[in-house]
């Protein structure tokens, strides 16, 4: 069953952060995992949620969700993401089986 990590980020050095999404695609291509959803402009429809950039990856199931967070790759993407951001809250959902 797929998973879907949402990461909600608000990037306070676009320089630094650069770097980190230079490196974070391999890690999720290796793990099996596909953007959904990389930046782009939202609309609030309810609530008082402002995200500033929202990222959405889907995983076959979650084992490769977190083979994807625990890889040598992403640990490196989370190193040289390191004071770039104001936060960067990061979950993972279980999706919905289809049929």
């Amino acid at each position: 069953m797929p998973v879907y990590v949402i990461a909600d980020i608000e990037v306070s050095d676009p320089q630094q952060y650069e770097k980190y999404k230079a490196l974070s695609p391999a890690a999720i291509e290796a793990a099996g995992g596909r953007f959904l959803v990389r930046g782009g402009p939202t609309e609030v429809f309810e609530g008082d949620w402002q995200p500033s950039r929202l990222v959405m990856v889907e995983f076959p199931d979650l084992a490769a969700a977190r083979a994807f967070y625990d890889s040598v790759q992403y640990r490196e993407a989370r190193a040289q993401r390191a004071g770039a951001t104001e936060h960067f809250n990061m979950v993972v959902v279980q999706g919905v089986e289809q049929g």
